[in-house]
């Protein structure tokens, strides 16, 4: 065991290095995002709100609309940040060669790198929320703010691993696909119309909503916005039980690629 903690360590202290290695590409991280948030859904959204007499959408006024918007953004850095590009490079110019005679897995070595991403993504997220909090886009003022911070972090968390295994799975597509960014681009396009990303969900038909509550996609951005604003009026357990489905499905067509990808595998790529 503690050989294995060894591993996953050391995995993660390279890994981090790597992410910090460059000053002015995290500073970009932190100012970033907080600019085209406002340049383009903050005006976007006041526009749509101005312009054509709204004051509120789908019981969306517009400070909570823009409060929506916000966590979104938050979601994405914890949620969705990780890509794995550099997974279906690994195979498709044949470098895990190099992984398959190490004592740790192709996967483990990709989950530690994960997880020191995350590790960044959290204080990126940190630093942009007081930034979003100092311009009063997001009020804390309520009595449960705090718990619903709490409880919203730790869902979008696991829906980060989820994303992690989706990454993961589109990378192994490399035994078969010269490029595999195609689908990233679909699957990411896809999920954020139906996750509730772009829209919340409240606008979307009541049939397609009851059809959604089947699939991953509002579990991984609407039901996390929601806690964060503590505004989630279903059952947590639900939402905690269709997200580990889902990912334990992931799991297991991640498992299956991988046997039958690298059985197609030679030193030289695919």
């Amino acid at each position: 065991m503690r050989a294995e903690l060894g591993k996953w360590w050391a995995t993660f202290r390279v890994s981090w290095t790597q992410y910090l290695a460059y000053k002015l590409n995290f500073l970009l991280l932190i100012i970033g995002p907080v600019v085209v948030f406002f340049f383009i859904r903050y005006n976007l959204w006041k526009s749509i709100y101005t312009l054509e007499g709204i004051t509120t959408l789908q019981g969306y006024d517009f400070p909570t609309m823009l409060t929506y918007q916000v966590w979104v953004m938050i979601i994405g850095f914890l949620g969705q940040g990780y890509n794995g590009r550099n997974l279906a490079e690994d195979i498709r110019l044949g470098r895990i060669s190099a992984y398959l005679i190490y004592p740790f897995s192709f996967w483990r070595f990709h989950a530690g790198n994960f997880l020191a991403f995350q590790g960044i993504q959290v204080l990126v997220s940190v630093l942009t929320l007081i930034a979003v909090v100092i311009q009063g886009w997001v009020p804390l003022d309520s009595p449960g703010a705090a718990l619903a911070i709490f409880s919203g972090f730790l869902y979008t968390l696991c829906v980060g691993f989820f994303w992690f295994q989706m990454s993961y799975i589109i990378g192994i597509m490399a035994f078969w696909l010269e490029e595999t960014w195609v689908i990233r681009v679909m699957m990411v396009t896809i999920s954020q119309f139906f996750s509730g990303a772009l829209l919340p969900l409240e606008i979307f038909p009541e049939a397609l909503q009851r059809v959604l509550s089947f699939l991953p996609f509002p579990y991984l951005t609407h039901v996390p916005v929601k806690l964060f604003m503590g505004a989630y009026d279903g059952s947590l357990l639900t939402a905690y039980g269709m997200l580990g489905f889902w990912t334990l499905v992931l799991l297991w067509v991640g498992r299956l690629l991988w046997q039958k990808g690298i059985g197609n595998y030679t030193a030289a790529g695919i």
